[in-house]
């Protein structure tokens, strides 16, 4: 009888439990169609529409991007919490700043660039040309901030005016590349490092291998970093109507500027002619609003923000375009680390990018494809996925046009060398055409440890890739050879693709990292200029009349079920990467999430690699 009571109190405890679990996944996914409802309800507010006589207010925030890429988690709880967009897109600055010039209601644009944490030089550029586009047609651009750094003001000396606040600073510093070196550190450790690479000014592997930066990446950094502070300044002072050398004075008297000021940097910065007037930002709000009027309820001058600004265009020109469809130009971004298989936030996925591009050939509306490049390469294969689309496109009769921004090197330039044309700005960072790859070994490690490896196998390759066994000059052999082939089909295709004879692609490649302008004087490039050229010629290509086509932005697509756990899962996820990171040192987060970048980036299928570690200290802010 105890038996049976005993089972039948064990029966009904495991239907408790199972009852209690899908009570418990129910209440779960009630509260997420909750929280869902709630987040879309609060996203279809009233559409906002456009006054006449107001500010365009210009703020971006986080990182500047080509594509919003931002972990959707992250998304979620940034809109959810009020936070301001950890990332924004060029392309939609450019368009309100279009739309705008042409638009009688805005009086004058405001530009506001404390919140923008990173961005290129070459996206700068960019923005800089709409600007000058807005300002063609009399209509006048004020920048305001309490401070600027060196890529944010840059863009600012574009604007009409340029107010600082009185407690503010121009932050000017020149550019640089400066990394960690973990030589000594792995030695210590005990890992080996065997690298394998062609050549010379290849310098990613520089860190693995090496305490200090070689004499042949100095050289080439110096070179390329030179041409990026010459069209610095030279764009400052043009903008400024100021003598081209005022930014390397600038930061050459900074010490003595201050000292005759009194310690005050924003009035050195006036002085200096780099800001137009010191204005507190109440003070600021009130001039404004003697132009455009104030406006009560928000407590500053009557204003409309440009995405709610491009939100009420898009529903006027859907109203007008009914019925009056045109082609499309396929924009396809490859923007991050270039990585196997679909690649995670922030990465080009060579499976995403590949289909992306294949489903814009098989498209009948799209005439034309713009590939728009941001990034330092990565796998070989991903590179090569992407590369045959590419050509499929071509081979198809779709003209493709690739357009660099700030970062197209290495793997990216990969991507992009089949093109029928290849844009740039003057100020991206191109080439680096050339291969390595890297195999850490671990015996010496483990043998601190007192862990040792050894076993028998069929043949001498057998077990000869395992990081706890030595690597043998055989195998080291035979993965260099690999690596070679790879670089000579990346010459080869770029003198085919680009039509250069190969010993001249050979003597220009060999890893060395080159300004868009050098790129163009040696044929990299082949014109300088924006997103917006580049689709023009892409359309020009495909038989079509500069207003005879519309750009179509292609992303990748998610289902709504997999977009709301992702939120939800990324969220948790960044959140914990946060506080993981805010528990290290202040100069090793960077270091950090870095490490995090570079040990998702590294995997392609044979270890060989197409990578750049060139971003640029003063000109993006990482």
């Amino acid at each position: 009888m105890a038996n049976d009571t005993s089972l039948i109190g064990g029966f009904f405890g495991l239907i408790w439990k199972v009852v209690r679990t899908i009570y418990r996944v129910v209440a779960t996914l009630m509260l997420l169609a909750v929280i869902a409802v709630a987040w879309f309800s609060l996203r279809g507010a009233a559409p906002v529409t456009v006054d006449d006589n107001v500010a365009l207010i210009l703020a971006p925030t986080g990182e500047l991007v080509e594509q919003i890429d931002a972990d959707p988690g992250q998304r979620f709880v940034e809109e959810l919490s009020g936070e301001a967009p950890s990332q924004s897109e060029l392309s939609k600055l450019i368009d309100a700043l279009d739309a705008a010039a042409k638009d009688d209601r805005i009086t004058l644009a405001v530009l506001k660039l404390d919140g923008l944490s990173g961005a290129g030089l070459a996206q700068m550029d960019e923005l800089r040309a709409a600007m000058k586009a807005f300002q063609a047609t009399g209509k006048k651009i004020v920048a305001w901030s309490p401070w600027y750094d060196q890529i944010q003001y840059y863009a600012a000396a574009q604007a009409d005016e340029i107010v600082l606040d009185p407690y503010g600073t121009v932050s000017v510093q020149g550019f640089g590349v400066y990394q960690n070196y973990f030589a000594e550190a792995l030695d210590k450790l005990g890992v080996d490092v065997h690298v394998f690479r062609v050549g010379e000014y290849k310098s990613a592997v520089e860190p693995f291998t090496r305490n200090s930066m070689s004499d042949p990446a100095r050289e080439a950094n110096r070179a390329w970093l030179g041409d990026l502070w010459t069209a610095y300044g030279r764009g400052i002072a043009q903008s400024r109507d100021i003598d081209p050398s005022a930014a390397e004075l600038y930061t050459a008297q900074l010490r003595e500027g201050l000292g005759a000021n009194g310690g005050d940097a924003a009035a050195y910065a006036r002085d200096h002619e780099l800001v137009t007037s010191l204005e507190t930002l109440s003070e600021f709000r009130q001039r404004m609003a003697k132009i455009v009027g104030f406006d009560d309820d928000i407590g500053s001058f009557r204003q409309i923000y440009y995405l709610d600004y491009l939100g009420a265009m898009h529903r006027e020109h859907l109203a007008r375009a009914a019925g009056h469809d045109k082609a499309k130009v396929a924009v396809v971004v490859v923007q991050g680390e270039i990585v196997d298989g679909p690649g995670q936030v922030g990465q080009a996925g060579g499976d995403v990018v590949s289909d992306m591009l294949d489903e814009a050939r098989r498209d009948p509306d799209v005439a034309a494809v713009v590939l728009r490049v941001n990034s330092p390469g990565g796998s070989v294969w991903a590179a090569e996925q992407i590369r045959r689309e590419v050509q499929h496109l071509r081979a198809d009769g779709k003209p493709v046009v690739a357009s660099m921004s700030t970062l197209a090197a290495s793997g990216g330039y990969w991507v992009s060398m089949d093109a029928d044309q290849i844009w740039a700005h003057e100020t991206t960072i191109t080439g680096s055409i050339g291969v390595f790859g890297m195999i850490p070994t671990l015996d010496r490690s483990l043998a601190k440890l007192g862990i040792h490896t050894d076993g028998v196998g069929t043949t001498d390759l057998a077990g000869a890739f395992r990081i706890d066994r030595p690597l043998s000059p055989e195998v080291g052999a035979i993965v260099q050879l690999g690596i070679e082939k790879i670089y000579r089909d990346f010459i080869s295709g770029v003198s085919e693709g680009r039509e250069l004879p190969l010993d001249k692609v050979d003597e220009i490649a060999r890893g060395r990292v080159w300004s868009g302008h050098e790129g163009k004087r040696l044929g990299l490039v082949d014109h300088i200029g924006g997103l917006q050229q580049a689709a023009d010629a892409a359309a020009e290509l495909a038989g079509l009349a500069p207003d005879a086509y519309r750009l179509d932005w292609r992303a990748q697509q998610r289902g709504f079920a997999v977009e709301l756990l992702s939120q939800f899962g990324g969220g948790a996820r960044i959140l914990a990467m946060r506080e993981f990171s805010a528990m290290l040192p202040a100069p090793l987060q960077q270091t950090e999430r870095r490490a995090q970048q570079l040990l998702s980036a590294f995997n392609d299928p044979q270890g060989a690699y197409a990578y750049c570690f060139c971003s640029v200290a003063g000109a993006r802010q990482d």
